[in-house]
């Protein structure tokens, strides 16, 4: 007898009695009745947090990135609170002649760009931490954080340069 169909792959035609005793696991046991007691079937283990594993790789570069992000954080906020000496020196890098006189706009929005760095920060040391304590893969955590806290910050930084007149001037836009 030749037969045109493929071999069956293996248990694909298995009934489930034939499963069971192949992988040596017990059939269920018929409903308990009254006068007799039966042990309840084997179950599977329990899917916990501890049985996820540590990722020690992981919790080295989470948190080799959050306390780098805070130095870098540290450092940045004691320049934007002074912000008209980090605007003469942005321009001076940047080649433009002149003196920054927009300055009680750089002082408010120095400080806003001061407090959305230092609350960027926090914000992704909690979450970070949050997603350590449980297990969970969090290295691109701080990577996100601060690039998001990044732009958040450029733009609260650029609102009082381009209000500047000598930076419009020189790119063009006043003047």
């Amino acid at each position: 007898m030749n037969d045109p169909r493929p071999q069956p792959q293996y248990g694909e035609y298995a009934t489930p009695e034939q499963q069971r005793a192949a992988i040596r696991q017990p059939s269920p046991e018929p409903a308990p009745t009254a006068s007799v007691e039966h042990p309840h079937p084997p179950t599977a283990p329990a899917t916990t947090v501890a049985a996820r594993p540590t990722r020690l790789a992981d919790r080295i570069i989470t948190v080799a990135l959050l306390a780098y992000g805070l130095v870098t954080v540290v450092g940045a906020i004691p320049q934007l609170i002074d912000f008209s000496a980090f605007a003469e020196d942005w321009m001076r890098v940047a080649g433009i002649d002149g003196t920054f006189t927009n300055t009680a706009q750089g002082r408010l929005w120095g400080g806003i760009g001061a407090a959305v760095f230092a609350g960027g920060w926090l914000l992704t040391a909690a979450l970070s931490w949050w997603s350590l304590s449980r297990r969970r893969l969090t290295w691109w955590i701080p990577l996100v954080g601060a690039i998001v806290t990044f732009l958040i910050a450029s733009f609260c930084l650029v609102v009082p340069l381009v209000g500047d007149p000598g930076v419009a001037a020189h790119f063009g836009a006043g003047g």
